[in-house]
């Protein structure tokens, strides 16, 4: 990149009423296997709201003069843009094409990696889709919810906190399995939702530790700790994965406004892919 790009993308990120910061650092924050990202894109905070928030590109000094970033699609109404990081020749580490949609959602900003490939999106409300549950995307279309009411953070298809979706739902779960003021969240390191009235079924029991936090099966657990011993002292918990969740009553959490369940709704996270050039998101 040169100064000439990155006035451009600053350009771009204020049209939205954002900030861009740029950073030549060989730490990126963003770990992979063989060593540190080669990008990643950050919101920083320096005090609290949103006028307190910047976006950080963190660059490897030996990747920058060759990165290559592209604004595909600004929506300034929407605060939202969509920036895509295209593959270097020769660079292992940025072999494919990586979109990312920034903008803003009700209290903060947020950067979220979006799919890539065949069929990628290549506007902001592609991408917003995008990032959609398939129930989401399903519901809506089957009750003809109007195209502009698709942003709202409600309509007649859903409800909407954060990366959160909530569909209404025809359940009657046993009393004794309901849970009061429970924490839901995306990942260990995600401020969490706490639902009034909360209630799980089914899943696969899998055993979860800091070092393998989305889980191992009992047979991959057993496999584990067979070829490491020291793999046994990882704090070990055996958890559910990919339960069916439903909600009902009051959703609170810290960056959002409280929503109302009015009876049972599935829970369903967003659509959003996970990578580790995105150093914080929530």
């Amino acid at each position: 990149m040169d100064s000439y790009t990155v006035a451009q993308l600053g350009r771009h990120f204020g049209r939205i009423g954002a900030r861009l910061k740029v950073e030549q650092i060989e730490n990126t924050g963003g770990r992979r296997r063989g060593g540190m990202e080669p990008f990643t894109l950050d919101v920083s905070e320096s005090g609290r709201g949103s006028r307190h928030e910047s976006y950080i590109l963190r660059v490897r000094p030996e990747i920058y003069p060759a990165l290559d970033l592209a604004v595909l699609d600004v929506q300034p109404k929407l605060r939202h843009l969509l920036l895509m990081a295209r593959p270097l020749e020769g660079v292992a580490d940025v072999a494919e094409r990586s979109r990312y949609l920034c903008g803003h959602d009700e209290r903060h900003w947020f950067v979220a990696a979006v799919k890539s490939g065949q069929n990628a999106a290549t506007g902001v409300q592609e991408a917003m889709e995008s990032l959609k549950p398939t129930g989401v995307s399903r519901r809506q279309h089957q009750l003809r919810v109007p195209a502009r009411h698709w942003n709202r953070r409600k309509n007649a298809a859903f409800q909407r906190q954060g990366e959160w979706f909530f569909l209404p739902s025809r359940v009657f779960p046993p009393e004794f399995l309901i849970l009061r003021d429970e924490a839901v969240r995306r990942s260990d390191d995600g401020k969490p939702h706490f639902v009034e009235y909360l209630y799980r079924d089914g899943g696969e029991e899998v055993y979860v530790c800091p070092q393998r936090p989305q889980g191992l099966t009992f047979p991959q657990y057993q496999k584990l700790i067979a070829d490491r011993s020291e793999a046994r002292g990882w704090g070990w918990q055996a958890m559910r994965r990919n339960m069916q969740v439903y909600a009902r009553g009051k959703i609170r959490h810290a960056d959002h406004a409280t929503i109302t369940l009015d009876g049972w709704h599935r829970v369903l996270m967003s659509g959003e892919v996970l990578s580790n050039r995105v150093a914080f998101l929530d």
